[in-house]
């Protein structure tokens, strides 16, 4: 996917969102690159409380997206083809926890591609994101540049009190602290 397909959709998807609701914020990656890390080549996300996600698909659908429910029970997916296919991951739980709106609420409204729309803290993403890291899917590569792009926004204590239970979340900290990043 392409960057200008990513954009296109999420552009789209978030005046439709803002327009017919429910209530969102653009997480995952994208709202790292928000505040200012590099910009993401996959995919992108938004998270809408628990209750709210049928009202999500709902509007994004009748916004003209393609509504996909993959068989993982926490998100589903809305594609959208404007010079190719581009995917929006709508996210209702997070690591197993579902989203509740105080989550949304603490999203701070920001100007993303000409559109103002609540933005995940860049402390609330990689949190998720460390939370995510387990025996199978362990990737610091891949987590060090967005982590390094952001890094004077970031709590790092409280990202290592919120993450001291996981392993893997306390050694990417300490690469990081080792590493002069955190």
């Amino acid at each position: 996917m392409s960057h200008d397909e990513l954009r296109a959709a999420l552009r789209r998807a978030a005046s439709a969102l803002k327009a017919d609701g429910p209530p969102f914020a653009l997480a995952g990656s994208y709202a790292l690159w928000a505040h200012g890390a590099p910009e993401p080549l996959h995919d992108v996300d938004f998270v809408v409380a628990e209750a709210d996600a049928e009202a999500a698909a709902t509007t994004l659908s009748k916004a003209g997206f393609d509504i996909r429910r993959p068989p993982e029970d926490w998100l589903f997916k809305a594609a959208f083809t404007v010079d190719g296919p581009a995917v929006v991951d709508v996210l209702h739980h997070i690591n197993r926890v579902p989203v509740d709106p105080a989550m949304i609420e603490r999203a701070a409204v920001r100007d993303v591609l000409a559109v103002a729309m609540p933005v995940l803290s860049p402390n609330e993403v990689i949190l998720q994101k460390l939370r995510a890291l387990h025996e199978h899917h362990c990737d610091f590569a891949a987590l060090l540049p967005p982590v390094r792009a952001v890094r004077e926004q970031l709590d790092w204590a409280a990202l290592r009190d919120a993450a001291s239970d996981s392993p893997f979340a306390a050694s990417f900290l300490l690469l990081c602290d080792r590493l002069g990043v955190g």
